[in-house]
């Protein structure tokens, strides 16, 4: 059997540098033929199993330099992002499994994953509120009832676990995080590498 040739991409609903990669990471996947198969994980879990530091408990020169390469990769990739957002890094929980349940679904994940970061990093909402999710979902016409039944359910919150487990497995150490061939790529700053090692090992899509 002929399986297709895929990233598995691990990322939080809280990450800012999930959002700078996001279109690049999707074009990068049109261009290769790659699938990409979307798996949010419980990044503060993840730091407490793999000695990661949330941003908030880090040294006030550590905090300082990333809100300048996010001043810097923003200029670059001509995004906005605000760095310190009114509700920054809530708990992502309900966010991730509302996408981990529109991809069960079959509905596009891209636009509603990056709906969510935009709403914490760009519009001052609360992505822990349901309120701001469901008005996410209807925003983008999607089915805000069913989507939010199935991301409630005793499975979704299995394979969000899962997801967790297997990124930690994988080597995974923050977000965004891409795993091709068995090869890990950290950061939106390595998508020209991931490109790279897609093309070594296949070739182009034509066209």
């Amino acid at each position: 059997m002929n399986v297709r040739a895929h990233i598995d991409y691990y990322f939080w609903l809280n990450s800012d540098w999930a959002y700078l990669g996001a279109d690049r990471l999707e074009a990068l996947a049109r261009r290769t033929g790659v699938e990409i198969r979307y798996k949010p994980v419980d990044l503060p879990e993840v730091y407490a199993r793999t000695g990661g530091v949330q941003l908030g408990q880090r040294s006030p020169e550590r905090q300082r330099y990333r809100i300048v390469e996010l001043e810097r990769w923003c200029r670059k990739l001509g995004i906005y992002v605000n760095p310190m957002p009114k509700y920054m890094c809530p708990d992502a929980e309900l966010a991730s499994r509302i996408v981990i349940a529109a991809d069960e679904l079959g509905l596009p994940v891209l636009e509603l994953y990056k709906a969510i970061l935009r709403a914490e990093w760009c519009e001052e909402l609360d992505i822990a509120s349901e309120h701001t999710l469901q008005a996410i979902l209807a925003r983008l016409g999607l089915d805000g009832s069913g989507v939010i039944k199935l991301a409630r359910a005793t499975e979704t919150g299995m394979l969000y676990r899962r997801y967790t487990d297997e990124a930690v497995s994988a080597g995974v150490f923050g977000s965004p995080s891409y795993i091709f061939d068995g090869e890990l790529f950290w950061g939106q700053d390595r998508l020209d590498m991931l490109e790279d090692a897609v093309r070594a090992r296949r070739p182009a899509r034509a066209g």
